[in-house]
């Protein structure tokens, strides 16, 4: 299971944060990808991000010195898969839909999709990416609900992006996958390819080109702005500061920056020189823009903080999540179903203070905070202290193995589905988990964020109250 994990984690987002103490007239530099800032006040990094020094680690535990063994036959594998595609490319006139399309008659060997790392076995860890016939431990990029996306970046960035892609083996610092690209080359490079353009084109002079050249054929080409972010870190890496002076100025243009990707990237290298007055103007010209996405704003908030501004770090932090204006509000009722298929409501649990804990057995971050929630649970709950569990698995094997062997022994909601389907998921409006809901003996909502250490603090001050009846 924690193979897995870690294997999830390597899907993530991965974000690179710096030092946060970097002074302001410190040399513009690129950030170190081994120190990280977890920002409080923004609720996609809490919910999407995990760092990858953290990554490494596990993937070490795992990997035992074979990933370099088995490096040159996965090579190999990739050049003879390669091959397949162009065989295939020639007489159909497209990229297949998937590798297995490639059996047998342009690949007779299966075990060519098997990488020799891959302890699962070709398994997919996301149903989406599974190849619909066979085992494959190769990610295909351009399977059929990816063709979109991925035919607008190989317009942007060419054929040297990735086609398939191996992440089963551990390589130095900043180089963690093997990738075959469209142009049918395999090369190494960063778990986020698109994050390490000096690899995908051979070395940053090459990417400077590359990118200096396509803006100029394409400078109002929305599709093409995502590519001054990565200029911007390829002018610092290569120490032109002219050069990367100008792309902030650029920058600082509403609608500038197209993406997610782009705004961690700026972040990452304004931040590590500490030029926060820079971000801000960048930031605020985005907001123009874009004034309800939350990246946006929990970047405002953060920014505000650092510069001493908390009054508008409030303000921007409780903009990034809409649940704030619920806190010292009634929670709304329901009737749901119990894993032992017994009826269960929030009424019934009026009079005490309770845990509503929205998680999932397949969820790492929610499993690191059980250990927490029973030693809580187990201190408080004969002073009128509760927890509903919410769990958002689809497989109720699983779950039950998981209840039975921790000894959880507070009640579970279980629909079998997730957040995207599961009804209490939807009526709390629940984008990522665990997310937990201490509501207090009145049935209001006290906060949406008791996790960790804080949790049990808030707990002993919400029992201290009585119910407003008495």
């Amino acid at each position: 299971m924690d193979y897995i994990i870690f294997q999830v984690f390597a899907k993530l987002q991965c974000m690179k944060h710096t030092r946060l103490d970097s002074p302001p007239n410190k040399k513009r530099s690129v950030p170190n990808e081994n120190n990280f800032d977890y920002d409080n006040n923004a609720r996609f990094t809490d919910n999407f991000c995990r760092c990858t020094s953290t990554w490494r680690k596990t993937q070490r535990r795992y990997d035992n010195g074979t990933g370099r063994k088995n490096f040159k036959l996965c090579t190999q594998n990739l050049v003879a898969i390669g091959k397949a595609v162009e065989a295939y490319k020639k007489e159909h006139g497209d990229f297949p839909d998937w590798l297995s399309n490639l059996h047998p008659k342009y690949l007779p060997d299966t075990d060519i999709l098997l990488c020799p790392t891959d302890k699962l076995g070709g398994k997919p860890i996301f149903k989406r990416n599974a190849d619909p016939k066979m085992p494959v431990s190769y990610s295909y990029y351009f399977h059929p609900e990816n063709r979109a996306g991925i035919k607008e970046d190989r317009f942007v960035y060419s054929d040297v992006i990735p086609l398939v892609g191996c992440r089963h083996h551990l390589f130095n610092e900043d180089r963690e996958c093997l990738y075959l690209s469209f142009s049918l080359n395999v090369y190494e490079s960063h778990i986020n390819w698109d994050y390490a353009p000096e690899h995908t084109y051979g070395s940053p002079e090459a990417a400077i080109t590359t990118f200096e050249n396509a803006l100029a054929r394409y400078p109002d080409d929305r599709q093409f702005f995502k590519l001054y972010p990565l200029l911007l870190a390829l002018y610092t890496k290569v120490g032109n500061e002219q050069s990367a002076d100008a792309i902030i100025e650029r920058l600082k243009s509403a609608g500038m920056i197209p993406d997610d990707k782009g705004y961690y990237s700026v972040r990452d290298i304004l931040e590590e020189s500490g030029l926060y007055e820079e971000m801000l103007e960048i930031f605020k010209a985005a907001e123009q823009r874009q004034p309800d996405a939350e990246i946006i704003l929990g970047r405002l908030a953060y920014i505000y903080k650092k510069l001493g501004n908390t009054e508008l770090a409030e303000v921007y932090h409780r903009k990034t999540d809409p649940k704030y204006e619920l806190w010292g509000k009634p929670v709304p009722d329901f009737s749901a179903t119990d894993l032992d298929g017994n009826p269960i409501s929030l009424q019934e649990y009026r009079g005490k203070v309770v845990l509503l804990d929205f998680w999932g057995v397949w969820c790492g971050f929610c499993i690191d905070e059980m250990p927490n929630l029973k030693k809580v649970y187990a201190t408080y709950k004969e002073q009128g202290f509760d927890i509903i569990g919410v769990s958002l698995d689809d497989e109720e094997p699983k779950l039950r193995d998981y209840i039975k062997e921790n000894d959880i022994q507070w009640r579970q909601i279980y629909s079998g589905k997730r957040w995207e389907e599961d009804p209490l998921a939807q009526q709390f409006k629940i984008t990522g988990v665990p997310s937990q809901w201490l509501i207090d003996r009145n049935g209001k909502l006290i906060t949406h964020k008791a996790r960790g250490e804080k949790l049990e603090g808030l707990v002993v001050e919400a029992l201290k109250d009585k119910p407003e009846n008495q």
